[in-house]
């Protein structure tokens, strides 16, 4: 690994940056607190293309030739990032999220508790929206790892890239990347109907198709989570109906009205006072109102509805912002900090890179091996469901359990 990627992303996260941002010419550019602020001097075009060239390997630099990106998670200086390189007018381009070293919880997040009832459901659809870099995909895991902890439920989730690893407590829990375990988000999703799941989770629907299926996987007895761009929970509704051709349209409303669980649309304030930025969220449930203007189409009725909607568990940005006014209990990242409850698919000898785009060959799937390998030690003293890779097969791992 090149030191200067290094030394710049040890940089970043000592700084309390959420992205880092390199560009050929330019100084390395750090968003903190929401900010961009530069820092050094600028970086010449060929360290940056041999920085790229040793991050994607000789086997994928075709495919970033072809498509002029690439996308895969990464361990650098013992920081888990989630990284997006690309060509530009000037050269080779790295965009690169840092993600936090904690296991994400509600509590850990600052969230409301309230957001624990919405995964209580065993059915139906959640949606996680918000602007990027507003903390849609820690929310979502921390979604998940309520279910983890407190119920025995078989999770699979579909990512691109896998950014936060979980390590089974109660639940059982499969991660699957696209380009590395599967092809595509419509295969996984095409592959999780026969795969027995409780729960899923869809990192990003990004195309008619993909939401098509998340809409039927919702409807057929799972707990759906997913996330959409948005900046309200109306426009979050409104975006995943509009995505399709208006004839289906009103089959699709009819869809998100029966199934919809809630909808969660968060933003990020930075708080001088904690020195640090809070989520802010808006949450919609489906009462009898909700559902007729979704199947009808009336989105511009939604917010009205959010206001007089607080005996049904929604807020409004406003409610929210008194309850933040009122909060005491801060969860501060960094303080009393205990190891993540997590472990990262480097740990666990998977592989980190995504294949060339072709089909995977038949074989071991990494990722659940990363997701269930958990210490003994940790097992027993948490009393969880203890799910370990044994020599001997499924008889052995049934004569384990028994």
């Amino acid at each position: 690994m090149s030191a200067s990627l290094e030394s710049l992303v040890n940089l970043a996260q000592k700084q309390g940056a959420s992205d880092l941002h390199l560009e050929a010419g330019l100084p390395a550019a750090l968003r903190v607190r929401g900010s961009l602020r530069t820092t050094g001097d600028p970086l010449p075009a060929k360290e940056l293309s041999a920085i790229a060239q040793e991050l994607i390997g000789a086997e994928h630099w075709p495919r970033f030739l072809e498509q002029r990106s690439f996308d895969f998670s990464k361990v650098i200086a013992s920081v888990r990032c989630r990284l997006n390189i690309l060509q530009t007018a000037r050269g080779v381009g790295l965009a690169i999220r840092l993600l936090s070293s904690f296991q994400a919880t509600v509590e850990k997040l600052n969230l409301h508790p309230d957001l624990k009832k919405i995964v209580a459901s065993t059915n139906g659809l959640v949606l996680v929206s918000g602007p990027t870099g507003s903390g849609k995909s820690s929310t979502l895991a921390a979604l998940i790892q309520e279910i983890n902890l407190t119920e025995a439920r078989h999770i699979l989730t579909i990512e691109s890239p896998i950014e936060y690893t979980f390590r089974p407590r109660r639940a059982f829990i499969r991660q699957r990347e696209v380009g590395r375990d599967t092809p595509s988000f419509e295969q996984a999703l095409l592959d999780a109907l026969r795969e027995d799941p409780d729960v899923l989770m869809v990192g990003e629907m990004r195309d008619p198709e993909t939401m098509r299926l998340t809409l039927n996987a919702a409807e057929t007895g799972h707990l759906v989570l997913a996330t959409v761009h948005s900046g309200t929970c109306a426009e979050a509704v409104q975006r995943v109906a509009s995505a399709f051709a208006s004839e289906v349209q009103n089959h699709v409303c009819a869809q998100l009205a029966d199934c919809l669980v809630a909808v969660i649309c968060q933003r990020l304030r930075f708080r001088p006072d904690l020195n640090m930025r809070v989520p802010e969220c808006e949450i919609l449930r489906p009462n009898h109102p909700v559902k007729a203007f979704i199947r009808n189409r009336d989105f511009f009725k939604i917010p009205q509805a959010l206001e007089t909607g607080a005996e049904h568990g929604m807020w409004t940005f406003d409610r929210y912002q008194k309850w933040l006014a009122k909060r005491t209990d801060w969860h501060v990242a960094g303080q009393g900090e205990e190891p993540p409850d997590s472990e990262t698919p480097e740990a666990a000898g998977a592989a980190v890179l995504p294949p060339l785009p072709a089909r995977s060959p038949a074989g071991t799937d990494p990722a659940p091996k990363s997701a269930v390998a958990a210490p003994r030690s940790a097992a027993k003293s948490a009393s969880p469901i203890e799910i370990e890779p044994v020599e001997g097969g499924l008889d052995e791992l049934i004569k384990k359990l028994t």
